[in-house]
């Protein structure tokens, strides 16, 4: 789905699958970082 934000002069299309894949990306890079931090207290 895709939506469109008027500000102004400016139009702006936004695709709210991607900004959804774009977000769940970056939280399973943020958990993969958190695990390798409590490995590395462990050791």
């Amino acid at each position: 789905m895709r939506k469109l934000i008027i500000d102004g002069n400016a139009v702006y299309e936004l695709d709210e699958n991607c900004m959804l894949k774009k977000k769940l990306s970056e939280k399973n890079k943020k958990e993969g970082e958190k695990k390798t931090q409590n490995k590395k207290v462990k050791k």
